[in-house]
């Protein structure tokens, strides 16, 4: 395994949707480009999705209904480093766009997986000091069972980072405006990401992720 591997989400694919927004609550189909990660994991990514991405970004940061979480950490509890929500199996979600995105979402994972992204949640990372540490999804059954997990990241660019558990950074994906990235296989339980701190001035984002009934 190299040290690291750069990759950026731009450089995996050639389709750019129209910025044009979503009509009539329709958004693309998915043409991914598959990144296989070796022990069964994968990554697909697709640049630039969504259309509308800057829209529905500004209508999900005043609308949905942010929580600063507080966690036990070892001897103390802190604070979460960026702002949360969660909608479950049935709940319905904060922008109709965001249901047309989990519908072309299982059009294309549902039938690979062998079930459908039931979950949505999301987080705002206010600045480059808002993260999320090393982790896989493994809360639920993607312990024991492979699993898919759809990101649409909205708002300004932050990158993700990939390694194999126990060892070293080897994917970067610079995620951007409307771009999608899924982790599926035996991604969650074989490979850790994160959405490191930065010393750069960033702006606010946006990540909204799709998952199956039982896992998070």
């Amino acid at each position: 395994m190299p040290d690291a591997v750069q990759s950026s989400l731009f450089d995996l694919g050639d389709a750019r949707a129209e910025q044009s927004g979503v009509q009539d609550g329709v958004v693309p189909a998915l043409r991914p480009r598959r990144v296989g990660l070796g022990q069964g994991a994968w990554v697909d990514v697709q640049p630039d999705w969504l259309p509308g991405a800057a829209d529905l970004f500004d209508r999900l940061r005043g609308a949905v209904p942010w929580i600063a979480e507080r966690r036990r950490m070892y001897e103390r509890v802190v604070d979460v480093p960026r702002l949360l929500a969660f909608y479950g199996e049935g709940e319905p979600l904060p922008d109709r766009v965001l249901d047309a995105v989990r519908h072309r979402l299982n059009e294309r994972y549902a039938p690979e997986l062998g079930e459908p992204l039931v979950t949505a949640g999301l987080c705002l990372y206010r600045d480059g000091r808002d993260s999320v540490a090393w982790h896989g999804d493994t809360i639920g059954r993607s312990r024991i069972e492979d699993t898919v997990v759809a990101i649409l990241s909205l708002g300004a660019p932050r990158e993700l980072a990939l390694r194999p558990r126990g060892g070293k950074v080897a994917h970067r994906f610079a995620l951007g405006h409307g771009d999608l990235v899924a982790m599926g296989g035996s991604c969650q339980r074989t490979w850790e990401h994160a959405v490191l701190k930065t010393s750069r001035p960033v702006g606010t984002r946006i990540s909204v992720q799709f998952r199956p009934r039982g896992v998070r």
